[in-house]
């Protein structure tokens, strides 16, 4: 007999040691990264809301990374990029839906899944805006 909770504490900690496997590894290629604690609702971007056992760890996606390419006249250019960490590589419906709101809505310049690949590194989807 399946114990599911045991279960779901072994998925959570899975899932967090994959979140921070993920943000070292785009930190080490120079971005900053920090956690994304906005979520979208009613076609509007808010603050996710929190309980007292998922304390920021509630927002869609779940990391945004940005880096400086340079400045113009008025100030500097970012990129931005969205980061989603997901063991099993696939997002939800609801879940593409909000990528594709983030990307509609020019919240980022990409949006992408960071999940594990047969060898155990770190693969990076793109998904693209459909129009």
């Amino acid at each position: 007999m399946t114990d599911y909770v045991k279960q779901g504490k072994a998925n959570r900690r899975k899932g967090a040691a994959f979140e921070l496997k993920v943000r070292k590894h785009i930190e080490s290629k120079g971005w900053f990264v920090d956690k994304w604690t906005n979520n979208i609702k009613d076609d509007r971007c808010v603050p996710a809301k929190s309980n007292r056992f998922k304390m920021r760890t509630m927002g869609f996606p779940d990391f945004i990374a940005y880096k400086c390419r340079g400045s113009n006249y008025d100030g500097r250019l970012y990129d931005i990029k969205f980061i989603e960490c997901k063991v099993g590589k696939y997002l939800d419906k609801e879940e593409k839906a909000k990528a594709q709101w983030y990307l509609k809505n020019n919240y980022c310049s990409c949006f992408y899944v960071a999940f594990l690949n047969k060898d155990k590194e770190i693969e990076f989807k793109k998904i693209k805006l459909d129009c």
